[in-house]
């Protein structure tokens, strides 16, 4: 019985450190996924959309994963953690719980369970989310924009030289490859796909907003140049911009990228 009571203090006492040691002011935004890996079909059971709309009336700006990102967040996916539901459901009962993570997948926060005993799933679900979200009363927005995190991304460093010249090539007609390569405006560079660069055994995983693994690229003796594993192609830096090159149904398939590493 004693060593029953004093698991429980030390399991209390971590989880006040761990509430005290998390710094929301850094945090702008919140992603929630728009299909949760448990999950048939996008927002089935209106499941994200309820859990986008509890951390808007906590005062965080949030988008589901879908969305259209503003262009800060776009330039830098660590101004905002991602929210995600976690299914740990019975025969008898639906049991979930709210796990945050940041922009590298680590897990931050995780809230205690809601449970619900509703035979319907959607009622079901939404029970049981807004019961896991009531426990997360020491989550809480306070974004302090002077705390923020300032993470360089590759494009976000390219200098007004670059992008001139870049705008003022003159491309030969038998030149199409270079042509492809080159970022002729201001407006391209914000179209362009950003990723994110986990480090992995020998290289790294390339991870989106969503987010998901998009490649997993191993290093090679040169520098800016990776193979892409499992893709039968490579990945490469061209001026501020990653070029990925790789075959696809006996065709060559290529594409541009932000990537922070």
């Amino acid at each position: 019985m004693i060593k029953k009571i004093a698991f429980l203090l030390v399991l209390t006492y971590s989880s006040i450190q761990f509430s005290q040691d998390l710094n929301l002011e850094k945090y702008q935004y919140i992603i929630v996924p728009d299909q949760f890996s448990f999950l048939k079909s996008v927002d089935q059971y209106q499941t994200s959309s309820l859990t986008k709309f509890l951390f808007e009336k906590k005062g965080f700006n949030v988008f589901l994963s879908s969305d259209k990102l503003p262009k800060e967040l776009v330039n830098n996916r660590c101004n905002a953690l991602t929210a995600s539901v976690k299914d740990d459901s019975s025969m008898l009962r639906i049991k979930v719980l709210i796990e945050i993570t940041d922009c590298y997948s680590e897990i931050l926060y995780t809230s205690e369970i809601g449970v619900s005993k509703l035979k319907n799933y959607k009622k079901g679900y939404q029970e049981a989310i807004k019961k896991a979200f009531q426990t997360m009363s020491d989550f809480e927005y306070s974004y302090n924009p002077n705390n923020k995190l300032n993470v360089e991304v590759p494009v976000a460093a390219a200098s007004t030289t670059a992008i001139t010249k870049a705008k003022n090539s003159v491309v030969k007609a038998n030149d199409s490859l270079a042509k492809s390569e080159i970022v002729s405006n201001d407006s391209d560079i914000d179209s362009i796909v950003v990723l994110y660069a986990q480090p992995k055994d020998a290289g790294f995983q390339l991870i989106n907003t969503k987010p998901e693994v998009v490649f997993t690229i191993l290093k090679t003796s040169k520098q800016d140049y990776y193979i892409i594993k499992n893709k039968n192609g490579t990945l490469y830096k061209k001026d501020t911009i990653w070029i990925a090159e790789y075959y696809k149904n006996g065709e060559i398939i290529k594409e541009k990228y932000q990537i922070k590493f």
